[in-house]
């Protein structure tokens, strides 16, 4: 077999492998499970991606009056349904980066926010003496471009800057989206949402 032919056959399984990487976001949310072909041993195997998986409203909320948000912690996922059903969103997210800064339970929506500026808690502050005691509205504020308020003191569902943060353990008690998630998130929330973290 000749160099040449090799090296346009590792150029075509290359490209093959990367145009279906980048299908697989749509495949993730259609699907419970994925089939990958394995190219050096030529058979099908399953991968179980059950961490980020559609879900039913029903096991976690009594009715979705207001809308419901469920924020998933081990996976780092949120899941919105609308008050009439209609719509139901799956968005990546950022979680608590340790269980004691975690909260979980059932909470509410009290503030909706565009451009929200930020100030660190007390619990911040003892930790990080050196951060600022208020960050404005701009691509340096740590809350992104939207934030939703929690009944909770000091917790919201929010955007980041970051996106590196997304789908790791990485903030001090907040749930953090993508700024583009986070703004499609605020369109369709409403005062009273209901919010269940679990």
């Amino acid at each position: 077999m000749s160099s040449d032919f090799t090296q346009r056959w590792s150029r075509r399984m290359f490209l093959g492998g990367s145009m279906a990487g980048l299908a697989a976001p749509s495949i993730a949310q259609q699907s419970n499970d994925t089939v990958e072909i394995e190219a050096d041993i030529g058979h099908e195997v399953q991968r179980n991606i059950s961490s980020f998986r559609t879900l039913d409203w029903r096991p976690y909320f009594s009715n979705t009056t207001n809308g419901a948000i469920l924020v998933d912690i081990t996976s780092r996922a949120l899941h919105f349904w609308s008050a009439d059903q209609a719509v139901y969103r799956l968005y990546p997210t950022s979680v608590p980066m340790t269980d004691d800064l975690t909260r979980r339970g059932r909470t509410e929506v009290v503030q909706l926010v565009e451009g929200p500026s930020w100030s660190p808690t007390p619990a911040m502050r003892e930790r990080n003496p050196e951060w600022p005691d208020f960050v404005g509205p701009g691509p340096d504020n740590p809350l992104g471009t939207h934030a939703l308020h929690l009944s909770w003191q000091y917790y919201r569902i929010h955007g980041t800057h970051d996106t590196r943060k997304i789908g790791r353990r990485s903030s001090n008690g907040c749930i953090g989206l993508y700024n583009e998630h986070i703004a499609e998130l605020y369109q369709r929330t409403r005062i009273g949402t209901q919010v269940l973290l679990i």
